[in-house]
């Protein structure tokens, strides 16, 4: 059987209601009614074929997230040359996720109220200005810590106005049998600017200077500027009358919703119960006679894993169960996370790790896709920026009960005990609310 005749390359892709009828089924097939074992086992990319303004899209976030990463090593770096102390360059990650929280929830409400073509934009545009403001600032001669703080919180702020305009464009640019698809492919823009963005900047600041990231990363905006400057206009779809939206209106409609209420309940039951990154650099010394060199793998193994779980992701699109998908790779993620807390053996540790990587992909794009297509147009705003809130802050409770916890007791029995306590956790989820394992995705029902 043939696949789906590609759209023009500089035709804007028509919203979901609009696009034809597939000739073949979504997943595709090859001749015999086989699907190919490219597609079967790599990420699919019919998302790049049948819709330009995704592809670019895409392209541009990936540049951009690159160049952001970049400017995230930077500014810790020069904190510290300009403080020579680790508690000031803690305080970046302080004045990164208090703006992302408080904002996040009005960024979604904005994101439901006005065109998300526009506020992408715009909001993309001020990142691009304050990067460049960082990098004319060093220029001048700014050597001053405020003055990078109160940069990277107003970036922070542009994130929090971004991020659900841009989740809520998705399902307007693609059919929605092709969202799994696509929001593996999202996967890989994250876990690439995470590993590759700080590698690249550490490479530059040392041969080009702090200046030299912050303009390289300014520059980079530019994909992403063009690509949301060439999308249709994306007006929300009003379904409640013309009353304007709220924050309390979108936990209203999320409290009343089990099916996505329980994509975040189960997310917490990873981040909060079984999250050891704060535990990284005593396992790396305690476990393994390890280093920093060893931190930084313990690090970087869940990203990687997490990047495979993109690249591997052709089977997820003939998945239909997405509430059973997601309590699977939820609980996938803490037995992962409880057999590393057993071995000491460091191969075997990252590759657990990088399993736990790998599936808390798999979760995050099928609760994803359960947002974008079980909620209304007129509230995906909204239900990415609770999402904004729970990601940014979900990590740093886990972290905080990781390290009391060790402190308490030890490093393994928080790893171990954290591990097995999100798989008991979401097993309970699962068995209370098991209109949740039978969500179909042929049938959303939020």
């Amino acid at each position: 059987m043939t696949e789906r005749a590609e759209q023009p390359t500089d035709a804007p892709a028509a919203p979901p209601s609009a696009v034809p009828a597939p000739a073949v089924p979504a997943t595709g097939t090859g001749s015999g009614g086989q699907i190919p074992v490219r597609r079967r086992i790599f990420a699919d990319l019919t998302p790049f074929r049948i819709s330009a303004d995704y592809r670019r899209l895409w392209f541009g976030n990936m540049v951009s997230w690159v160049g952001s990463g970049m400017t995230a090593l930077a500014i810790s770096l020069q904190v510290y040359d300009l403080t020579g102390s680790s508690f000031y360059v803690g305080l970046v990650g302080i004045f990164t996720l208090v703006p992302l929280v408080v904002f996040g929830l009005y960024g979604g409400v904005i994101a439901d109220t006005v065109d998300r073509r526009k506020l992408g934009l715009y909001s993309a545009l001020g990142s691009a200005a304050l990067s460049a403001a960082l990098s004319a600032g060093t220029f001048a001669g700014v050597a001053n810590v405020w003055f990078l703080y109160a940069v990277i919180a107003l970036q922070s702020v542009c994130q929090a106005l971004n991020a659900p305009a841009r989740s809520a464009m998705i399902p307007k640019l693609l059919p929605p049998e092709q969202l799994p698809a696509a929001n593996a492919l999202n996967s890989m823009i994250m876990t690439t600017g995470t590993l590759v963005g700080p590698m690249l900047g550490g490479l530059v600041v040392g041969f080009a200077g702090y200046k030299t990231a912050y303009l390289i990363d300014a520059i980079t905006f530019a994909a992403s500027l063009y690509a949301m400057w060439r999308l249709p206009a994306m007006l929300p779809e009003r379904t409640g009358g013309a009353k304007r939206p709220s924050v309390l209106e979108g936990l209203r409609f999320l409290a009343t919703r089990p099916n996505l209420r329980m994509t975040f309940f189960s997310d917490f039951c990873a981040m909060i119960l079984a999250q050891p990154r704060a535990l990284f650099p005593a396992v790396a010394v305690l476990w393994y006679g390890g280093d920093a060199r060893t931190t930084g793998l313990l690090v970087a193994a869940p990203a990687v894993g997490a990047l495979l779980g993109g690249v591997f992701s052709g089977w997820q699109g003939r998945i239909q169960r997405h509430g059973l998908a997601v309590l699977i790779s939820v609980g996938g993620w803490g037995a992962a996370i409880a057999a590393f807390g057993l071995t000491r053996q460091l191969w075997l540790g990252l590759l657990m790790l990088a399993v736990a990587g790998f599936s808390d992909t798999v979760s995050m794009v099928f609760r994803n896709t359960m947002m974008q297509v079980a909620a209304p147009d007129d509230m995906r705003g909204r239900l990415q920026g609770v999402f904004i809130v729970v990601v940014a802050g979900g990590p740093r409770l886990g972290d905080f009960l990781a390290g009391s916890v060790a402190d308490l007791t030890s490093p393994t029995a928080m790893v171990v005990g954290g591990g097995l306590a999100c798989v008991l956790a979401v097993t309970v989820l699962g068995l209370s609310r098991r209109g949740f394992s039978r969500y179909d995705a042929r049938n959303p029902v939020p």
